[in-house]
């Protein structure tokens, strides 16, 4: 089994940055893929963005240009780096990460909260 602890939420000025971070503990060997998905009220779950153990990275539409995903293989991290937020960039922010095969699993963090507000 794969835990995964998020922080770096937090109220921000349209226009700003924000960092989230997303740590793996336990079976880190049997990860596939992580990424972020976001949620906002009333509306469905959505990723963000996913980078592979090969390096494969996707982003939604809407961030493409603005946001940006790596991982730090040595402290078991995935990043997620966001610039010139906008108000509906606003939602809790979920890491997720998932094995394939025959360790396959599917793990999800806590969630953290974004607000992109003046």
């Amino acid at each position: 089994q794969v835990q995964l602890a998020e922080s770096g939420g937090g109220l921000v000025q349209p226009g700003g940055s924000l960092r989230l971070s997303c740590a793996a503990s336990g079976s880190i060997f049997s990860i596939t893929v992580m990424g972020w998905y976001r949620q906002a009220p009333g509306k469905e779950r959505e990723l963000v963005a996913s980078i592979s153990t090969d390096g494969v990275i996707n982003y939604v539409d809407s961030v493409k240009g603005r946001f940006a995903i790596s991982r730090d293989n040595a402290k078991n991290t995935v990043y997620l780096q966001m610039n010139s937020l906008q108000p509906e960039d606003t939602a809790v922010y979920y890491c997720r990460a998932y094995g394939l095969g025959i360790n396959r699993f599917d793990s999800w963090g806590q969630g953290t909260q974004v607000t992109v507000s003046s």
